[in-house]
């Protein structure tokens, strides 16, 4: 795999570290800032909805630039908001960090997904966008405890100069190591990226990264409760079961990229469906310990394998200008995330139990896994009614 890869990787790692890091540190910033609990939890809130709106916005700004002068620009805009997080001294200051930070996020994934696909051969192309993503869940397995880990010592402040200085590697990674490319070759600016969404199969992509994701946070946001309450595990231990799940998260999202590249079209939705089955599954495997604790694994191993076909699925269809498409799709993982975690709640309170978020997340997760068979037929049905050339020729893009 080519070294820019790693580049990407890293930068995927710091902004990762930085959405998920401020959990752990929501009790220090509540009591030195002044506010309460949920109100330090808006931080988090405010940073995912910057991510959906600003995926589409600061893309399509950058839509007429070279793609490494828009990944450049946007790891600058990461730095300048973790270092306004780092010297904030009022809640209002640090909120306005985490949202300039946030809208690096979406155009940086986005941007960077058609970069990794680039850089690679046209059957490598998830695995590519795979390992970008794999800075993300190394985020959630070391970046996250370590920041937590930091402002418990040094106060969360240092979490956050920390986090800016990881962007600060990232950059000169991105510097070093992405090549100096053009526009895409084909030119097609605002208006071509703007034009694949008038593609009905762009926006079934779209709804399934929605719907798919969105039912994993579905069960994922309401994991502590179900582990202390139905499993049983102390509450210390939850930080271990959390790392478990890291650890399925890094194991699936290889394996789903290797997957997507070897079932370009079947991959996605054999993945979906699997995950339907294992969160069914992981409502009954809660009630014993060993059963849940091995249960978590898999769960994370089989969430996060959708998210290269996911994406890979994205490019497919906008191909020909796929950027801006694909930094929405980062907006619809977002999108999803928050429903899902919110229609989790509503079912705890109509049910009263703590596994009912995962009847939940395994119904949106079956509607995208609809989306996506839906997806494969149009695509069956426009192969067989399509002239063939006489003497077809290929893009990049388009293989």
């Amino acid at each position: 795999m080519p070294l820019a890869l790693l580049a990407l990787s890293m930068g995927a790692f710091a902004i990762g570290t930085t959405e998920f890091a401020i959990v752990g540190l929501l009790p220090s910033v509540a009591t030195d800032l002044h506010v309460s609990i949920p109100t330090a939890g808006l931080l988090v809130t405010g940073y995912a909805l910057s991510v959906a709106i600003g995926a589409p916005l600061t893309t399509a700004a950058g839509s007429r630039l070279p793609r490494k002068t828009v990944l450049l620009s946007l790891m600058g805009l990461f730095i300048a908001g973790n270092l306004v997080c780092a010297v904030s001294t009022s809640y209002a200051e640090l909120m306005t960090g985490r949202v300039v930070a946030a809208l690096c996020h979406g155009a940086f994934f986005g941007v960077g997904s058609v970069v990794a696909a680039d850089l690679v051969a046209p059957n490598r192309r998830a695995s590519a966008i795979a390992l970008m993503f794999t800075g993300l869940t190394a985020a959630n397995v070391f970046g996250v405890p370590i920041g937590t880990l930091l402002g418990e010592h040094f106060g969360w402040r240092s979490a956050f100069w920390a986090i800016s200085g990881l962007g600060v590697a990232a950059l000169l990674g991105l510097v070093l190591l992405v090549p100096s490319t053009a526009r895409p070759a084909d030119g097609a600016g605002l208006r071509g990226e703007l034009e694949v969404f008038r593609r009905p199969q762009v926006w079934l992509a779209l709804a399934t990264t929605m719907l798919g994701f969105g039912g994993v946070f579905a069960s994922f946001t309401y994991f502590a409760p179900m582990m202390t309450r139905v499993a049983h595990f102390a509450p210390s231990t939850v930080t271990w079961l959390l790392v478990l799940f890291g650890a399925g998260l890094c194991v699936g999202n290889v394996l789903g990229g290797r997957a997507a590249d070897r079932w370009p079209g079947g991959a996605l939705p054999c993945v979906l469906a699997l995950l339907v089955v294992t969160m069914v599954g992981f409502s009954f495997a809660t009630h014993s310990r060993p059963a849940a604790a091995a249960t978590v694994f898999v769960f994370g191993a089989v969430g996060f394998a959708t998210v290269p076909p996911l994406q890979l699925s994205v490019l497919a269809k906008a191909h020909g200008a796929p950027t801006l498409a694909s930094a929405v799709n980062i907006g619809a993982f977002n999108l999803g995330n928050a429903i899902g975690a919110w229609l989790g709640g509503l079912a705890i309170g109509a049910a009263a139990a703590s596994t009912a978020p995962d009847w939940v997340g395994a119904a949106l997760v079956a509607g995208g896994c609809l989306l996506a068979l839906l997806s494969r037929l149009l695509d069956r049905t426009a192969s067989a009614t399509r002239p063939v050339p006489s003497s077809p020729t290929l893009t990049k893009s388009e293989v």
